[in-house]
C-alpha cells in the first residue's frame, strides 16, 4: 500500500478517487452480466449447431456406403471458394458474424455420374455450413471469454481493492486531520490561559 499524505488536498483526492471507483463499478458489473449471458448464448447456438449436424450425419449414415465408389465423389468436387463474415460488437468487444460461405463444384457428367452424386454435394454444403458458422461462434466466445477475465479482473479490483483501500485512507486522514483541530484547540486555550495569567 503507497503511503498517503495526511493533508487535507490528499483527502480531497480520495474522496474523488472513491466516487470514481463507485460510479465505475455498477457499469463494470453490468458489462460483466452482459458478457456472461452472451457466452451462455453463444455456447447454446455451438450446441444446437453440433446436434443439427449430428442430425445431418445421420442422415448420411443409411447411404454412406455410396461413397466408397471411387472417383465419384472427390476433394475437388466441392470447395468453399470464400467464407462471409461481418464484425460485430458485444459490450465493446468487437466479433465475427458468419454471414455465409460460396462454393464451388467441379462440373461433372450426369449422364456418367451416379444419382447420389447430387444429394452428396448438398448434404456435405450443409456441413461444412454447420462448421463455419461454429468456427465463427467458437472464436465469438473465445473474444468474449477473454473481455470477462479482464472484465472480471477490474470488478475485483475496485470491490475488493481499491474501495476498501480508498476509504481507508479517507478514514486515516479524517482521523488525523481531526486530532491536529483538537490538538490546535487545546493549544489556543494553552496559549490564552497563559496570555491571561501575564496580563494578572
Amino acid at each position: 500500500m503507497a503511503k498517503i499524505k495526511l493533508t487535507k488536498n490528499e483527502l480531497k483526492k480520495q474522496k474523488d478517487a472513491l466516487k470514481m471507483y463507485q460510479r465505475y463499478l455498477p457499469t463494470l458489473m453490468l458489462k460483466k452480466q452482459q458478457l456472461q449471458a452472451e457466452i451462455r448464448i453463444t455456447e447454446v447456438r455451438i450446441k444446437e449447431l453440433l446436434q443439427e449436424k449430428e442430425r445431418i450425419d445421420g442422415s448420411f449414415k443409411s447411404w454412406i456406403g455410396v461413397f466408397g465408389e471411387k472417383g465419384f465423389f472427390t476433394p475437388r468436387t466441392l470447395r468453399i471458394t470464400s467464407v462471409k463474415t461481418s464484425t460485430g460488437n458485444i459490450a465493446g468487444v468487437s466479433i465475427p458474424l458468419f454471414q455465409g460461405a460460396e462454393f464451388s463444384t467441379e462440373p461433372y457428367d450426369l449422364a456418367r455420374t451416379p444419382l447420389w452424386l447430387d444429394t452428396a454435394v448438398e448434404k456435405m454444403k450443409q456441413v461444412l455450413l454447420l462448421d463455419l458458422e461454429a468456427m465463427t461462434l467458437e472464436e465469438q466466445r473465445k473474444r468474449l471469454d477473454h473481455e470477462l477475465r479482464v472484465t472480471t479482473q477490474r470488478v475485483n479490483l475496485f470491490e475488493k481493492i481499491k474501495i476498501p483501500e480508498t476509504r481507508g485512507n479517507i478514514k486515516k486522514i479524517q482521523v488525523y486531520l481531526g486530532d491536529q483541530q483538537t490538538s490546535a484547540v487545546v493549544r489556543g486555550k494553552i496559549a490564552k490561559r497563559g496570555m491571561e495569567r501575564a496580563a494578572q
